[in-house]
């Protein structure tokens, strides 16, 4: 039966959101294996943000080199800043999208709006300052045109996130289990519809708010999440497979490093977002 309810509405609903994350996600196995491939490849082009090359710190940087042996393997690396992002963003989009960007209070938050911009116009691989590769290949996620992504579950009552194994493979459900996709790490062709979904999204939410909008709602993870769902919604009323793959096995790949230097200032937004 189709919903009477619009796809954006249903995934600005948050339980709805959750539960629909979670069945996608639990379900991973069948929605990974059923698709059919079309022409094309991801490009190998993997693009991270540091918003002050001038203050970057030793640790990060040792992070962003981590991933130099795929140098070697027909990657081509980018590390963009606010200065570089600025100037794409003018060159490939407009004054709406300037707009946005300058509303992006925080580098996170400028980082979470650029990948946004880059990966639609683009393709190719976005990930994060923070994570560190661990020497396992995985040509095969470019060997095929389906935007990948990597699931989350948060515990409220515990405060602390849930093991990935428990809630895929486990396939365990808790009340009090949130279920979300990271915006990181992001591989896709250019112009996916989840990505260019987020992207309107974002733009929306950030100039209609004069205030400082929520960085994980507006332009992080929650955003890329709604904007996921709407998209799949909007596959299922058509009846046309959604181009998709769930990431189980990220961690296997890249590992975030907890205890650097700039999480204990205001570099992060955690940080900014508990107001301290």
């Amino acid at each position: 039966m189709i919903s009477l309810v619009e796809p954006s509405t249903l995934a600005n609903d948050h339980a709805f959101r959750s539960n629909y994350i979670r069945q996608l996600v639990q379900c991973s196995s069948n929605l990974n294996s059923t698709y059919e491939t079309p022409k094309g490849t991801i490009p190998k082009l993997l693009v991270q943000y540091w918003h002050d090359p001038h203050d970057l710190p030793p640790d990060v940087r040792s992070c962003l080199e981590s991933w130099s042996p795929l140098d070697s393997l027909g990657f081509t690396r980018i590390l963009f800043d606010d200065e570089s992002v600025a100037k794409y963003i003018s060159q490939h989009f407009g004054d709406r999208h300037l707009k946005a960007f300058s509303r992006c209070h925080h580098p996170a938050m400028r980082c979470d709006y650029f990948r946004l911009c880059f990966i639609l116009m683009n393709g190719g691989f976005y990930v994060d300052a923070d994570e560190t590769y661990s020497g396992r290949h995985f040509d095969d996620y470019f060997s095929d045109r389906r935007l990948k992504v990597h699931p989350l579950c948060y515990d409220k009552v515990t405060n602390s996130m849930v093991k990935t194994q428990a809630f895929v493979s486990e396939r365990k459900f808790s009340e009090s289990w949130i279920f979300y996709v990271n915006n990181n790490p992001l591989i896709s062709p250019p112009n996916h519809p989840v990505i260019r979904i987020a992207l309107n999204r974002a733009n929306r939410l950030l100039i209609a708010n004069s205030q400082r909008a929520d960085i994980q709602s507006t332009t992080g993870p929650g955003n890329v999440t709604a904007s996921l769902v709407e998209y799949v919604l909007l596959c299922e009323q058509e009846n046309e497979p959604s181009n998709l793959y769930i990431l189980t096995d990220w961690e296997e790949i890249s590992t975030c490093v907890w205890p650097l230097s700039y999480r204990n200032d205001d570099r992060n937004w955690r940080l900014v977002n508990l107001g301290k």
